[in-house]
């Protein structure tokens, strides 16, 4: 048995302009300068207290937690007037449900977004029973940190070196380097193919369906880590 444990921002659904956007009114109702899509893209994967504190480096400590509720909050009032859904790249709801009727591998999630929103993704888009492994910014430590890997891994009852991690971002890459797992890239979320691969990534797909075509042939290849483009 394998396990394939995606990332959710920028790799199953297309939520860059919404995090953006949460970004700049979070940041504009805390009287802190705006920070531009190019920064923020850049901190997309990590849990929010991290990402913030990256993004505005000054800002004490002790004020984040602040900071990350004001983000939640915007986040959930942003999506529920419409402006920025959280729609699932073309291709990947079919690719996620043959993967899921496999008997050869198992599906997992690991994001730096909310229970909550993972729970509405999933709601939102019938994904109930898809991902029998899931991991949130709630339950573990930020990506890089192997810890989201490593859990579902544990719970999926399958090997960190038979799990294949797929994200858009090099914090993606480096959890599962560090987890001792293999990294699979995707190019049309928050940072560049080159990025991917120097930080670990064993490839990187262009569209979903090279990525479904990539999972076919590494859950058919010996040995499971280690596939390259």
């Amino acid at each position: 048995m394998r396990a394939i444990l995606f990332d959710c921002d920028g790799t199953l659904a297309d939520s860059f302009g919404l995090i953006c956007e949460t970004m700049r009114r979070c940041f504009a109702m805390a009287g802190l300068p705006e920070p531009d899509d190019a920064a923020t893209s850049g901190v997309i994967g990590l849990s929010l207290d991290l990402a913030i504190h990256r993004l505005a480096p000054t800002v004490p400590v002790e004020e984040l937690p602040a900071l990350v509720e004001t983000y939640r909050r915007a986040f959930h009032e942003i999506r529920a007037q419409g402006a920025f859904p959280e729609r699932l790249f073309p291709g990947v709801e079919p690719m996620l449900r043959q993967l899921a009727a496999r008997d050869d591998v198992l599906l997992g999630m690991v994001t730096g977004k909310s229970r909550r929103g993972v729970r509405n993704v999933v709601e939102v888009h019938g994904l109930q029973g898809v991902f029998p492994a899931v991991r949130t910014a709630d339950d573990c430590l930020s990506k890089p940190h192997p810890a989201m890997v490593l859990e579902c891994c544990a719970d999926l009852g399958v090997r960190p070196e038979d799990t294949l991690v797929v994200g858009d971002a090099i914090f993606d890459m480096q959890m599962a380097v560090a987890a001792g797992a293999a990294g699979w890239g995707v190019a049309w979320g928050a940072q560049p193919p080159e990025a991917l691969r120097a930080a670990g990534a064993s490839g990187v797909s262009t569209t979903v369906r090279e990525l479904r075509d990539t999972l076919d042939l590494w859950l058919t290849s010996e040995p499971a880590v280690g596939i390259r483009a």
